[in-house]
């Protein structure tokens, strides 16, 4: 599996359940937070055209958020 980038924020629940539904998969991550960054929110808009988080990558495909994490995997069997 590509390496999986998850841009987060530290308040968003929706960040800790991305995060934990990777761990509970055995996934290993790197987590950007930017809540406390803010060149790596720009980067993170660049890459997703979106302005929520989490914004979540494997490699260079676009995931999406929690929801779409969920059905990424439901898709992969």
């Amino acid at each position: 599996m590509s390496d999986i980038t998850l841009y987060t924020s530290s308040t968003c629940p929706y960040c800790h359940a991305a995060k934990s539904l990777l761990t509970q998969r055995g996934l290993g991550f790197t987590e950007i937070d930017v809540s406390t960054n803010p060149a790596a929110r720009a980067e993170a808009q660049a890459r997703s055209q979106r302005r929520t988080v989490p914004q979540i990558f494997a490699g260079e495909q676009h995931i999406g958020g929690f929801d779409d994490l969920q059905a990424w995997f439901a898709k992969q069997g």
